[in-house]
């Protein structure tokens, strides 16, 4: 299993990206304060998985953030997106922190990912995980399914 934990210098960790077998898709749960540099080195890093594991499929779960999410909208449309379209990235389940609704409408009003991957929200895992599994049924359907993970050492 293809898997990246992130640290502070004090050891906690704030994000762990993995390779999920079961499901195929690349999971990345953020917890506690994310910083904008932790944010940006957890975020480039799946960049790397997904180019290890050739995963159409992520899951990017924010529910254990504390605090506000690292000002990234800006970086993760520039640089992150692009890089990850060019890498095969097609589907994005965002689980969203604790009562963070209000800012979605903000992000909704005008989506900076169109046309890179598609995005949905959601406030819980198992919403977002049913999702991902619809997205993959209808892919299977239409002859997409994501060619399986390459043997690599990690």
């Amino acid at each position: 299993m293809l898997t990246y934990s992130f640290t502070h210098p004090d050891g906690r960790e704030y994000c762990r990206a993995e390779y999920n077998e079961t499901d195929h898709w690349l999971q990345a749960t953020w917890k506690g304060v994310v910083t904008t540099p932790d944010g940006q080195h957890g975020a480039a890093a799946m960049v790397q998985q997904l180019h290890l594991s050739q995963v159409p499929y992520l899951l990017n779960d924010n529910s254990q953030v504390l605090g506000p999410w690292f000002d990234s909208v800006d970086w993760l449309q520039r640089i992150w997106a692009p890089q990850t379209e060019r890498l095969g990235l097609r589907y994005v389940a965002h689980v969203l922190q604790p009562h963070t609704e209000d800012d979605l409408g903000l992000l909704l009003q005008h989506n900076p990912f169109a046309g890179k991957f598609e995005l949905q929200f959601f406030s819980t895992l198992a919403d977002a995980a049913m999702w991902l599994r619809d997205c993959q049924r209808l892919d299977a359907q239409r002859g997409l399914q994501a060619p399986p993970p390459r043997a690599t050492t990690a």
